[in-house]
C-alpha cells in the first residue's frame, strides 16, 4: 500500500511541512488538516454515517456525512470533493464554508475544515468505509448525545454547528 502524506499546517491553515498517517496519529500531535462535510435535506434532517466496525478510530459510531484528511499537496477545497465521491458517490453537490477549529484526541490533533451542503440523496456509501448512513432529525440526535452512539468529534462540532445557527433549513 502506498505511504499516504498529509500537510503539517499552523492553525491558520498554512502548510509548513509534511508527515506521514503514520506519523500524524502516533500521538505526536502535528497539526495536520481534516475536512468535514455535514449533509442537510430540506426538511433540516442531518445526514450521518455510521463507521465500518474495520476502522481503526471510532468504529461502529455515528459521525459526520463526510470526513477525511487532506493529503500533501492537495487543497482544501478538492480534498473535500475527493472524500465526497469516494465516501458517498456524490459528485454534484454545492457546499458552504461553516468554521474551521482545532480538534485534538489522543493519538492526533486536526485542523477541522467544515462545510454543508444540502443534499436529498441518492448516495452510494463505500462499504469499506461506511457500514450504514441516514437522516436524522435535530429530535433523534438529541436524545442520543452523550451516550456513545456518536464519535466525540461529531458531538462537539454538531454543538457548535448549532450555536452558529448553521441549519437546519
Amino acid at each position: 500500500m502506498k505511504e499516504e502524506w498529509f500537510p503539517l499546517v499552523n492553525e491558520e491553515g498554512e502548510t509548513i511541512g509534511k508527515a506521514t498517517r503514520r506519523e500524524c496519529h502516533s500521538g505526536c500531535k502535528w497539526l495536520h488538516p481534516v475536512v468535514h462535510l455535514h449533509i442537510f435535506n430540506a426538511a433540516g434532517d442531518l445526514y450521518l454515517q455510521k463507521r465500518s466496525m474495520t476502522k481503526d478510530i471510532q468504529p461502529g459510531k455515528w459521525d459526520t456525512a463526510v470526513g477525511g484528511h487532506v493529503d500533501y499537496g492537495e487543497t482544501v477545497e478538492n480534498a473535500l470533493r475527493r472524500e465526497v465521491r469516494e465516501e458517498l458517490g456524490i459528485t454534484d453537490f454545492k457546499p458552504e464554508f461553516l468554521m474551521r477549529y482545532v480538534f485534538e484526541s489522543k493519538i492526533e490533533k486536526e485542523l477541522v475544515n467544515t462545510f454543508r451542503t444540502v443534499y436529498e440523496g441518492p448516495f452510494f456509501p463505500d462499504p469499506e468505509e461506511i457500514d450504514e448512513g441516514r437522516f436524522w432529525s435535530r429530535a433523534e440526535i438529541a436524545s442520543q448525545l452523550g451516550k456513545g452512539v456518536f464519535t466525540p468529534n461529531f458531538e462537539n462540532e454538531y454543538r457548535k454547528i448549532c450555536m452558529l445557527g448553521a441549519q437546519f433549513k
